[in-house]
């Protein structure tokens, strides 16, 4: 060592390049920042080249194959990361470097390195990401350090799994490039390291509260259509829905470029509970249109009967069954304003039916023989108790009318909170069709149709 100088290349011919081999040992994924874009890894970083001034004969040493050697005293090659996310490089850990009698070097430091990473969140949480550590000589050239991998480049044998990534491979790619600024080539080896996000934390913090949430949305549905409960339970679960869009949001890169899953399924969950408020607003107006005395539409009595039969519901007082329909009251068809007024007068005066008569406007009315003695004397009291009569009959006619009244009133009611039924339980069915749907497609079936891409290697 006493003539070794490592700042010079370990060559004797400076034409010949110094071949390095380098491969990792992954041992730990600490973290992976989707927000910043940013994995760190904590690795063993295997380098190996052939110093031509460190050999020597074991013979004359005593049999010494191997020694260990601090870093400081031997030349290194200079690798970077070159998709390094720190400010600056700190250099290695300075290890010891094995040096065997051949003139091989081993050098092993250890490395926690964070790199830049392209997350792509189209598919959280059951996205996969592929994160490069590009390790290449900064200074020299391809014609004085070449770069190559080792012929196992990549020992999985100490890493400690991640409880939010599972590890699925890593693999090392050799590429030659060459950059605008200097016309020599630039070798580096790539490690693409390839994991895959475990779904058990979201599955249960995120999409079974989510699922939770559409299925109190429907709900909804089944509350009677005069409760104002509706509106307020459709509030409540699009309020929580926005919680939870922003603890997704959280924790995503604020970019453009992808829209996660989760986010589809989030918007897509929150515009049909926006939408079921919307109706449960309709269905209260329904509902309360009875009040109005406005009969139900032909043209949708004739929609809702259909409906009822898809949903094997009866329709009792918009079909007319059990019921007189709106226009048999206004034609008088139904029970009408007959008045079994004879047998009362008859009863209550004991005659033959003149006040009836009488009622019926017939002042001259012809009074039985047998009785017109008797009518004749008694024709001034007479006259007093019919006004008695006549109000009396007044006054079942106003107490029928307003039952009438009150009958058809009801009729509307019922036949507009029919309506009312009848398109909420529509929406229903309509909304676990489209519940069921998105949730199936896109928490099931688009997951499945993800995009492998092939690493190919660059040579420019």
């Amino acid at each position: 060592m006493s003539n070794y100088d490592h700042n010079t290349r370990p060559v004797y011919n400076a034409a010949y390049p110094v071949n390095v081999s380098i491969g990792i040992t992954l041992t730990q994924i600490f973290d992976v920042d989707e927000r910043n874009q940013v994995i760190s890894t904590n690795i063993w970083f295997d380098q190996e080249w052939y110093d031509e001034k460190l050999i020597w004969d074991p013979d004359d040493y005593n049999g010494l194959k191997v020694f260990r050697i601090p870093c400081a005293s031997i030349w290194r090659p200079d690798i970077v990361l070159y998709n390094s996310a720190d400010d600056y490089n700190n250099g290695y850990m300075q290890a010891l470097a094995m040096v065997h009698s051949n003139g091989q070097v081993f050098w092993p430091p250890i490395v926690k390195l964070r790199s830049t990473c392209n997350i792509d969140i189209t598919y959280f949480p059951f996205d996969d990401q592929r994160c490069k550590l590009k390790m290449g000589s900064w200074a020299y050239d391809g014609f004085q350090v070449d770069l190559y991998a080792r012929d196992n480049p990549v020992d999985l044998s100490t890493f400690v799994s991640n409880g939010e990534w599972e590890l699925i491979k890593v693999e090392a790619i050799r590429n030659v490039i060459t950059y605008p600024c200097c016309p020599e080539p630039f070798p580096d080896v790539t490690f693409y390291i390839h994991i895959r996000r475990r779904t058990l934390y979201y599955t249960y913090n995120v999409i079974i509260p989510c699922v939770m949430l559409s299925t109190l949305t429907l709900s909804g549905f089944w509350m009677r259509p005069d409760s104002g409960e509706k509106v307020t339970l459709g509030l409540t679960v699009l309020l929580a829905f926005s919680v939870f869009m922003l603890l997704v949001a959280e924790n995503m890169p604020a970019t453009s470029s992808f829209v996660p899953l989760i986010g589809i399924y989030l918007t897509t969950v929150m515009s049909m509970t926006s939408l079921s408020v919307i109706l449960a607003v309709l269905t209260s107006n329904i509902n309360h249109r009875g009040q109005k005395e406005v009969s139900v539409p032909r043209w949708l009595a004739v929609i809702l009967t259909g409906l009822s039969k898809v949903m094997c519901m009866d329709l009792v007082f918009v079909n007319g069954r059990n019921k007189r329909s709106a226009d048999d009251w206004q034609t008088g068809s139904g029970r009408g304003v007959q008045r079994p007024y004879h047998y009362i007068s008859t009863a209550v005066s004991g005659d033959s039916g003149c006040l009836i008569d009488y009622e019926n406007g017939d002042t001259h009315a012809q009074l039985p023989n047998n009785h017109s003695n008797h009518m004749t004397r008694q024709q001034g009291n007479q006259r007093e108790d019919n006004k008695d009569y006549l109000l009396i009959i007044q006054k079942l006619d106003e107490l029928i009318a307003r039952e009438e009244e009150r009958d058809k009133a009801d009729l509307y009611i019922k036949q507009w909170v029919e309506v009312a039924e009848i398109i909420d339980r529509f929406f229903f069915w309509l909304f676990v069709t489209g519940t069921l749907i998105a949730s199936l497609f896109l928490l099931i079936v688009y997951p499945l149709f993800k995009e492998t891409k092939e690493i190919v290697p660059q040579v420019t």
